[in-house]
């Protein structure tokens, strides 16, 4: 399936270059709206191959655990649809397969080819097959039906994308009523001495780390960028909820270093 795209030519035109109506963040740096997503895209295409071992490196293996509780708090049953959106090389896919069994579907989401295929290659080779899906995809405006999913998850995703709002609304009117969305995503640190520390780390160790592990100080520069750039845990909760969610809440995860949204669609 071809990636969708949402620039909208009109309003290109209407707003003048510059205009912060049409221009967002790309990490500290102000682009124009409609460039983002092919600059994230570089970003991803360049870490792809060495996604999963700067994911351990990084989190020192404890997005594992992150990823444990999303599992658990999604609700998936034998027979359910999951959308993992953002899903990257699979983690997330690889379980939720197992969960919903021979009657139900993943569709694993990515917008960015080559991650798609690193997920779509490990997911073979862990004998993954018969019920997933992949799908390049823009999830500002996803291409399911209304009232699709019972289960959507995005982890580590949503900060990358450029009209947060539309991708929110978009996840809800593919839901099931009753269905869940989980953001996992990284967050506000609770504790100022934790936040000094974070910023330490993410600002002199991980472009360090990016460069002799990947090749790449400057797309884990953007990253760490990307995150002080996200909205804190309460901001996520309102845009969440005025997308349509409710009963949403949420768990501070390593001392809100990360954080798990969960919303329901009533």
């Amino acid at each position: 399936m071809s990636p969708t795209e949402t620039r909208n030519a009109d309003a290109d035109a209407e707003h003048p270059q510059g205009d912060p109506a049409q221009t967002t963040d790309f990490g500290y740096q102000d682009v124009p709206r409609h460039e983002k997503a092919s600059k994230v895209a570089d970003v991803f295409h360049s870490v792809a191959d060495r996604y999963d071992v700067m994911n351990d490196l990084m989190s020192m293996g404890i997005h594992r655990l992150w990823k444990r509780l999303t599992l658990e708090r999604s609700g998936v049953r034998p027979g359910h649809r999951v959308l993992d959106i953002a899903g990257g090389t699979g983690d997330l896919t690889l379980k939720f397969s197992r969960m919903v069994g021979p009657r139900g579907r993943v569709v694993l989401a990515d917008i960015n080819a080559s991650m798609l295929n690193v997920g779509r290659d490990k997911l073979i080779d862990s004998g993954v097959g018969g019920n997933v899906d992949y799908v390049q995809a823009n999830v500002e405006n996803l291409p399911f039906p209304d009232n699709h999913f019972d289960c959507i998850t995005i982890a580590f995703g949503l900060r990358n994308v450029t009209d947060k709002d539309a991708a929110l609304r978009s996840m809800q009117r593919v839901l099931k009523p009753g269905g869940r969305l989980l953001v996992l995503e990284f967050s506000k640190p609770r504790s100022e001495l934790l936040s000094k520390a974070y910023d330490e780390y993410s600002f002199r160790v991980l472009p360090r780390m990016g460069q002799l592990v990947a090749g790449d100080a400057d797309s884990y520069r953007y990253l760490a960028e990307s995150i002080r750039m996200h909205p804190d845990q309460k901001t996520l909760k309102g845009m969440m909820e005025a997308a349509g969610l409710e009963r949403v809440e949420y768990t501070n995860l390593t001392g809100g270093i990360v954080a798990l949204h969960r919303g329901i669609k009533l």
